[in-house]
């Protein structure tokens, strides 16, 4: 956080301006945000408030697996949106048949569908958090925890509506270039790639016909 304040004030940028700043909900970020940043609103990802409920419906899909031996080689069938009619199929024949994982699945879905979007009245963020501890899921209970702790950087959300989407998408094209790569030679190298993969650079080469 120290190195991205510098950075910010090297190109004159008055960081007593920024009002707004969207993190995850690191207690590294948090604490650098709140010494460099002092008058910006933190606004918590809500991918990563989505990553935390989506951890708790894994963590119970683990627990149930090690009991039932049919629920192995199903983790994203129960975390990813878009399934085939047959896999939607086999998903809902292991929910009706294992009651905690339901459970989990429709905290999971109710979080996703429904908590992020009601957070202007508030109670539905509240209601989720009371479900999720009235629910007997080690894992929900702790990510119901979790919610409560970064309450105000989550429903800043619903005021200042910025995520860090475009940054983690840019993000994962630059890890695909280094993993493909193999790594660089140097990071002079390193940074190009960076600037040509990223940088939306325009290459208006002239064009010559005979």
């Amino acid at each position: 956080m120290k190195k991205s304040v510098s950075y910010l004030e090297s190109k004159q940028v008055n960081t007593e301006q920024i009002e707004n700043v969207c993190i995850d909900m690191s207690p590294s970020f948090i604490s650098g945000c709140e010494k460099h940043l002092p008058n910006a609103a933190i606004t918590f990802d809500k991918f990563h408030v989505i990553k935390e409920v989506n951890k708790a419906m894994d963590e119970v899909r683990k627990i149930e697996r090690s009991i039932h031996f049919d629920l192995k080689g199903h983790k994203y069938t129960f975390l990813k949106n878009n399934l085939t009619v047959e896999k939607q199929q086999e998903r809902d024949s292991l929910l009706d048949k294992y009651k905690n994982l339901a459970d989990a699945y429709r905290l999971t879905q109710m979080f996703k569908d429904g908590t992020l979007r009601t957070l202007r009245k508030l109670w539905g963020i509240y209601l989720w958090c009371h479900i999720a501890d009235e629910s007997n899921l080690a894992p929900f209970i702790k990510a119901s925890k979790t919610v409560k702790k970064h309450w105000n950087g989550i429903v800043n959300y619903t005021e200042s509506k910025i995520n860090n989407g475009i940054l983690e998408g840019i993000n994962s094209k630059i890890q695909l270039a280094k993993k493909r790569a193999r790594g660089y030679r140097n990071i002079d190298n390193f940074i190009n790639i960076i600037y040509f993969i990223a940088g939306k650079l325009k290459f208006n080469y002239p064009q010559y016909f005979t």
